[in-house]
C-alpha cells in the first residue's frame, strides 16, 4: 500500500509498505477520507509537540470496514466508520477515573505512532465508530468537532453563559458550534476577516468580532450586562493570543485552553486572582465526546461539509501539502480522497 510519510519538517514523501493485517481485537480499514488539521500542518511545520520523525502523519479518518479479527464481530465488515484516534492504556489512574483523553501513556495516531494518510489502517475495533446517515467527509469531520465538545464539556458551560472563542479554525469553529447547540451565547473572534464573514454568513454566527478593529473587552461587556466571558476558549495555537485572552474572561469565569503551543504562557497574577478565574487545560475527546457530536451531526444541529474548502487525492499530497500549510493559503479545512 501507499502511505504519505513526513520524513522531516517540511518534506512529505509517498513510500510503498506492506498493507497491515489486523491483530486480535482489530479491524482493517480502507481509508476514504484523510481531514488535514492543525496538528498535521503544524508537524509538517516542525512546531508540533510531542512529535517524531519520520512520521505518517494523519488522524482525522473516514473509511470502510474491510475485514475483521478472528474475535471481532464479523458483521462490521463492509460499515463506514470513523476513527477515535486515541490510543489509551486503560490502566494508569487517568484512564481508571474515565480520563482517557489524557491517558499517562497516550499514543495518538499520526502523532505518537504513524497514522492514516495511507490507503489502509488496522485499528483496535473500540476505536471506530459506524454511522449509517453520515458522509465520508461528514465522518472524517467528527473528530475535530469532538475536541471542541470536549472542551465545552470540560468548560461547565451553562445555558446563557455568555461564550467567547478566540480562533475560528476547524477546532474554534467545533467549540462554537457546541457551545451554541448547548444554548449558550456564543461570540467569536479572529484577527481574519474572511474567517468572520464565514462564520457570520454561513454558519450563522451574530456576533462576530475582529482583533485590531473591534474593542473586544467592550463589545463582550456590553453584550454580558456589563460583566465579561463567562468562559473565554482559546483555538488560536498563537501563544500571545492564549496570553491576551485572559483579559476577556470575567469575575468567575473560566479560561479554557483548547490550543496547544510549545511555548510558555504568562498571566498577571494579581487580576487572575483578583477575578478569581479558573484555567483548563482541554485536551483530546473522549468517546462520549464523539458520540455527542455524531448525535448532532445526525440530528442537523452543527454543520461540517462547509468548512472543507480545499480538497485533494492522497497521491497529490507531498505537492499539496507545503501549499495548503502556507499562511496565506485561504484553507480553513482540506480534505483528501482515496475513493478508486
Amino acid at each position: 500500500m501507499q502511505v504519505a510519510c513526513c520524513l522531516e519538517p517540511g518534506t512529505l514523501a509517498m513510500e510503498q509498505r506492506p498493507r497491515p493485517t489486523p491483530a486480535s481485537g482489530e479491524a482493517l480499514l480502507r481509508i476514504r477520507r484523510i481531514g488535514v488539521c492543525g496538528t498535521d500542518i503544524h508537524a509538517f511545520g516542525g512546531n508540533q509537540p510531542y512529535f517524531s520523525y519520520p512520521r505518517v502523519l494523519g488522524h482525522e479518518l473516514a473509511g470502510e470496514i474491510a475485514a475483521v479479527a478472528d474475535d471481532v464481530d464479523a458483521s462490521l465488515v463492509g460499515k463506514n466508520a470513523y476513527v477515535i484516534p486515541y490510543l489509551h492504556c486503560g490502566e494508569c489512574r487517568a484512564c481508571q477515573r474515565g480520563h482517557t483523553n489524557c491517558c499517562q501513556h497516550m499514543q495518538v495516531i499520526g502523532v505518537h505512532r504513524d497514522g492514516g494518510m495511507a490507503e489502509w489502517l488496522s485499528i483496535p475495533v473500540a476505536h471506530l465508530i459506524t454511522s449509517q446517515h453520515l458522509t465520508a467527509d461528514e465522518l472524517a469531520l467528527i473528530e475535530c468537532q469532538a475536541i471542541g465538545a470536549h472542551a465545552v464539556r470540560r468548560s461547565g458551560l451553562l445555558e446563557e453563559d455568555l461564550a467567547v472563542v478566540v480562533g475560528t479554525g476547524p477546532i474554534g469553529i467545533g467549540v462554537a458550534q457546541i457551545a451554541r447547540a448547548s444554548g449558550a451565547r456564543v461570540v467569536v473572534v479572529d484577527t481574519n476577516s474572511e474567517r468572520l464573514d464565514f462564520c457570520r454568513d454561513t454558519l450563522g454566527f451574530t456576533h462576530c468580532l475582529q482583533v485590531g478593529k473591534d474593542d473586544l473587552e467592550t463589545r463582550i461587556s456590553e453584550l454580558n450586562d456589563g460583566a465579561l466571558a463567562d468562559v473565554v476558549f482559546d483555538a488560536t495555537g498563537n501563544p500571545q493570543a492564549m496570553e491576551a485572552g485572559f483579559a476577556l474572561a470575567g469575575h468567575a469565569g473560566r479560561y479554557v485552553l483548547v490550543s496547544i503551543v510549545k511555548a510558555d504562557i504568562r498571566f498577571h497574577d494579581p487580576d487572575f486572582h483578583g477575578r478569581e478565574l479558573t484555567l483548563l487545560a482541554s485536551r483530546n475527546a473522549t468517546r462520549q465526546d464523539f458520540e455527542h457530536v455524531t448525535e448532532l451531526l445526525e440530528q442537523g444541529n452543527i454543520q461540517v461539509s462547509s468548512m472543507i474548502t480545499h480538497q485533494g487525492h492522497f497521491g497529490e499530497l507531498p505537492e499539496l501539502m507545503p501549499k495548503w500549510c502556507q499562511p496565506g493559503s485561504g484553507v480553513i479545512k482540506a480534505m483528501v480522497h482515496l475513493d478508486d
